[in-house]
Parts: structure tokens; sequence; C-alpha cells
């Protein structure tokens, strides 16, 4: 993890946020509420910058500041889905949502695991995910299932203040639950097939997860790119 020098003067090179965005993080830090912090928000952003997602799911809503953030760095015709089931935070996040998403945010009340059950696959090309930390383990087939081909999956908060990485003695008894759960997560990430996942000590640790293709859909797209007499990688492919 980054020293609070290093992450200081990393605060200082950041230009900063719109003003209803300053005052909304600033109005979550007072109250307590964990939302993302300000280094992972910088790679958020220039993460969607480049990846142009049109369909993204976010578990974990809490006021609606990373769903805003993320809105700010979409294309117009994309869609964020949020997730929450934290009553006393679902009306903050509908009244900020209502008078900043543009339309583009769609809440859903209630529990991330049931929700997901819900959604088709492969229908999402974006996840990002910062909710119950003990139950990323649980979620994930689920999450794989509902991501494209091609899509990623970010993972918030996965290093703990670096508990993650100590062993189950150095953790208090009442943490030794979500540690050896967080720990399944990551292991589950790195190693299932057709998955390939970096972990980045930023913020409090995330996890970038990319969903692998299979040849035959790299075949077909790139015989779609030919066929459409543009080279692959060619600035006519981002437009």
């Amino acid at each position: 993890m980054i020293t609070e020098r290093i992450r200081e003067y990393l605060d200082y090179l950041d230009p900063g946020n719109r003003r209803y965005l300053e005052e909304l993080r600033r109005e979550a830090e007072e109250g307590e509420v964990p939302i993302i912090r300000r280094d992972s928000e910088r790679f958020l952003r220039a993460l969607l910058v480049g990846l142009r997602p049109l369909r993204v799911l976010e578990l974990g809503t809490a006021v609606g500041y990373s769903a805003l953030v993320m809105a700010e760095e979409l294309p117009p015709s994309a869609h964020i889905t949020t997730v929450e089931n934290y009553a006393p935070r679902i009306a903050r996040a509908k009244e900020n949502l209502a008078r900043h998403g543009a339309g583009r945010i769609t809440l859903i009340e209630g529990d991330a695991f049931q929700v997901l059950r819900e959604q088709p696959d492969e229908s999402y090309d974006f996840l990002f995910l910062d909710a119950a930390k003990g139950q990323y383990v649980k979620w994930l087939p689920e999450l794989l299932r509902v991501l494209s081909p091609g899509g990623t999956l970010l993972s918030d908060n996965v290093l703990q203040g670096g508990d993650t990485a100590e062993s189950r003695f150095a953790i208090d008894r009442r943490d030794r639950t979500i540690h050896s759960r967080m720990r399944a997560y990551l292991e589950q990430l790195s190693r299932t097939e057709g998955i390939r996942t970096s972990i980045l000590p930023i913020g409090d640790g995330l996890a970038f997860s990319v969903k692998e293709k299979t040849f035959e859909q790299r075949e077909e797209e790139a015989s779609g790119t030919f066929a459409a007499g543009r080279q692959p990688g060619s600035s006519e492919d981002s437009l």
C-alpha cells in the first residue's frame, strides 16, 4: 500500500471534481458513509474513458456518489444500474441520482445477490463491486455469468487496509471470517480459467479483472472488422 505522504501528493495533483460531487463527498465523509476513495476514483475515471462501456452494473450504491462519477465519464448512450439494500441510504441516493443523474442511472432497491440472479447472461460489459465485502466470493459465479466476454469487473476494498495479506492468526477473531472470504475471492479471481486479474494497491485495493473472449469470438470480431474495411485498433473502432 502507498504511504500517507504519497497519497497526499497524489491528492495534490488531483484537479478535483464538480462542485456537487465535492459537496456530496464531504457530506458522506462527515456522515461516515463509505464511498470510493479519491485515488480509486481517479483510476475508475481513467478506466471508463478508455473502455467506454455501455452497460454498467454497480453493487453498492451508498448515496450514489460513484454512480454519478461513472456517469460523467461514460458515453451518452451508456446506462448504469446500481443496487442498494441499506434502507437509511436509499432515500438520499434517490435524491442525488434524480438531481444529477440525467436519467442515465437506475437504482434498484434490494439484495444484491438476488438482483444478480435475476439479470440475463452476459448483460453487462462493466461491473463495479463496492458492497458487502464478505459476500464477494459468494457472488462471483453470478458476477461472471452476467459479465459479457471482454467485459471488466472492478472490485473495491479488496486489501482491507493490508489485512488481506496477513495470516489469519494476525487478524482479530471478529474479523477472521471476512478475511478468509476475501482471500478466497481473490484466489478464485486469480485462478479461474478465462479471467485475467491484477490486484492493484490503489485506495484500499482494487481487483481489476477481465473476462476473456473465446477464440471463436475473437475470430468473429476480427472478421467483422476486416469486412467493414477497417484495421483492428484503428481510430474508427473507438468511435
